[in-house]
């Protein structure tokens, strides 16, 4: 993982020095500085007959919590596997996905940063604390399967998070907060330009003692507050090349360490990212990008009942290589064609360690892990013919899965199991299509359809783990699973500063992954015939002078099958029917911003046998920035004020529950 940093940041490091020379034209002093925006390849015209929703910086960098995850809440359908955010959730739990197809802590969502798969290689979960809202730029939601680039990972959507150029980073910016239970949260940029690029290098610290996720009737001596600790560095450069090219470099470091529920029981999650992306903005629009991560997860599990450790998952080391290659060839002026190819790699293994709760003493050391490969070749053609836009596109993954392996030691070190799991490897097809079509200036009609695929996680195929006292047990033969969808909807603007959207849908996700129930404190990852999920999402962006309204509301129903079944017909895990986000904001004047945000997730269950409920939360957080000049705000925020309860877990009355009132003070600072 060093190297991995180390090559990182001699490949930012080289960038920056380059930078000047690429302005220059062999060296003639008159030469053209070519201005780069460290963005990708531009959105094609029918990239909204999807269901697509963008959220700004300005809601971004004003998120009540400061959470990207938060920021994401605001969307239609979004959702992670549990209520809690990334302060008090364990972080192999983060998985992100859209429309109510969970069920799993895996990702069914694709999540980019500047065009790179976030996901953990090993685990499948979104390492959200890693990811700093204030250096982004814009957000891009799209709902439904897709088939272009990194296909194989946008099952339920593609969320795309980019990078803030120089232009909304400024030249220095900070700001540092204080919460009423003493946390801390301190971010810092400095940004300049770099001849006809720039470069970028921000920091964020964030720390709390936490809050009391269990009950108080429940707590015990043992029992300690979500306490959390986490950094994250980020460095970009951004050079042109040539006239119409330019070279992206970015490099991510990131910690993060959290204690959840008993003394002793605490986790990390660490990252080290690199990645190159080379844009081309000719005639010939091109873009080339290639990627390496190096990621750890560790976990020590402490018993319910002794309060001493259990499980010590002391060790996860992983590693994501890939990248893409898309060409866009001229074929017309009323047309895009989009050709390319992508490749994903993970590896990874799992060390841990049984201890018994009665002696200390370990009972066995156990290991496991495989490697997964993905190479998708993709095509996509967009036709404007008027006021109809028509998209079409295909791809075609070949997966592989192999070394896949299982052991168990005894104390003394002697083999008592080993598994080793048979390779196998595939190809699988998707396709999706749509189209768009303009009345006017005020309303589009879209509808599309499309298929989509997502191999199993390293995670589900070869790694148990246990929330005490449930057990949830690996499945080495599980397969792919498989989305089959479609949509119909409407975007209006009938009046300046309206905006309004309606999608109605169907998604249906075959031979689904869930955590099927063997027995009261046995689970089992398995593949089930199917999850189908049919609803509504709506939208509105209003604007009356200093006043802005941003909502968006989804129903879903949705209904796990799987015949003969105790679930059949149940509503997957974790998965409500109703989620709706309102943000009322009010600029009085230059700089100042107030807004208050509702927010409402309906009820949802903690197995897949209904067994266990988890009470609808309606939640009010407020955000004020109140500038003193130009450069220097007060920024004040609330979560959850009037303190309601929010259930994240309950396995058969034992609770966990989320964020309780939390107010933060503190300055903002930009040059």
């Amino acid at each position: 993982m060093k190297d991995i940093s180390r090559i990182g940041a001699l490949l930012v490091s080289s960038m920056a020095l380059c930078a000047p020379l690429s302005a220059q034209d062999s060296g003639e002093e008159d030469a053209a500085v070519i201005v780069v925006t460290g963005e990708g390849l531009s959105e094609t015209p029918a990239a909204p007959a999807y269901a697509t929703q963008e959220i700004t910086r300005e809601e971004i960098v004003s998120s009540v919590s400061g959470r990207i995850e938060d920021v994401l809440s605001g969307v239609a359908g979004f959702q992670q596997f549990r209520r809690s955010d990334s302060r008090s959730a364990n972080p192999s739990a983060q998985g992100a996905t859209l429309r109510a197809l969970g069920g799993n802590a895996t990702s069914r969502a694709l999540v980019l940063l500047d065009g790179v798969p976030m996901a953990d290689p090993f685990f499948g979960f979104i390492p959200f604390s890693a990811i700093a809202p204030e250096t982004l730029g814009e957000v891009r939601v799209t709902r439904g399967g897709g088939a272009g680039p990194f296909g194989a990972g946008a099952l339920a959507g593609t969320i795309e998070l980019s990078s803030a150029g120089l232009d909304d980073l400024g030249g220095f910016g900070a700001q540092a907060l204080v919460d009423d239970r003493g946390g801390t949260e301190a971010s810092a940029h400095v940004a300049a330009g770099l001849g006809g690029g720039f470069g970028a290098l921000s920091a964020r610290w964030d720390r709390d003692p936490g809050f009391y996720t269990t009950p108080e009737a429940d707590r015990v001596p043992a029992t300690a507050r979500a306490a959390y600790e986490s950094y994250s560095v980020q460095v970009r450069g951004v050079v042109p090349v040539g006239e119409t090219m330019e070279l992206q470099a970015r490099g991510l470091v990131y910690d993060d360490r959290r204690t959840l529920r008993f003394d002793g029981a605490d986790s990390s999650s660490t990252g080290q990212d690199a990645s190159l992306r080379l844009v081309g903005h000719g005639e010939w629009a091109f873009e080339a990008l290639a990627y390496v991560q190096a990621r750890n997860f560790t976990n020590v599990v402490i018993s319910s009942t002794r309060f001493v450790p259990v499980l010590d998952q002391r060790n996860t080391p992983s590693t994501g290589l890939g990248g893409k290659l898309e060409l866009r060839p001229p074929v017309g002026e009323d047309q895009v064609l989009r050709i390319g190819a992508d490749y994903r790699r993970s590896e990874g293994e799992l060390y841990e360690t049984a201890i018994s709760a009665f002696s200390g003493n370990v009972t066995e050391r156990r290991n496991a892990g495989g490697v997964s490969s993905d190479l998708g070749l993709f095509i996509e053609h967009d036709w404007t013919l008027g006021a109809l836009t028509l998209t079409g596109g295909a791809r075609i993954d070949r997966y592989a899965i192999s070394q896949g392996f299982y052991e168990a030691r005894n104390a003394g070190g002697i083999l008592v199991r080993r598994d080793d799991f048979a390779d196998r490897s595939g190809w699988e097809e998707s396709f999706r299509g749509g189209l768009l079509y303009r009345l006017g200036d005020t309303a589009r009609l879209r509808a599309a359809a499309y298929t989509g695929l997502r191999l199993p996680t390293l995670n589900e195929l070869y790694r148990p783990f246990v929330v005490f006292p449930v057990t949830t047990n690996a499945n080495a033969e599980l397969k792919n699973e498989r989305l089959i969808g479609y949509e119909v909807g409407v975007d209006l603007e009938p009046a300046k500063g309206v905006e309004l959207s309606a999608t109605v849908f169907e998604n249906r996700v075959e031979d689904a992954i869930a955590n099927v129930t063997l027995d009261p404190v046995t689970r089992q990852r398995r593949n089930i015939e199917q999850i189908r999920a049919r609803g509504a999402e709506v939208s509105a962006g209003l604007t009356f002078g200093q006043l802005r309204f941003d909502g968006s509301l989804a129903y879903t129903d949705a209904k796990a099958f799987q015949p003969g079944a105790d679930f059949d017909g149940n509503r997957p895990s974790q998965t409500p029917r109703w989620t709706g986000s309102a943000t009322l904001g009010w600029r009085p004047a230059d700089g100042w911003l107030l807004a208050a945000t509702l927010r409402h997730v309906g009820d949802q269950f903690e197995d897949d046998l209904e067994s266990d409920v988890l009470p609808a939360a309606t939640t009010l957080g407020v955000f004020a920035e109140i500038p003193f000049s130009d450069r220097f705000a007060l920024v004040l925020r609330a979560e959850n004020l009037t303190d309601e309860t929010i259930v994240t877990r309950n396995q058969g009355g034992s609770i966990d529950l989320g964020t309780p009132r939390t107010v933060w003070a503190g300055v903002r600072l930009g040059l």
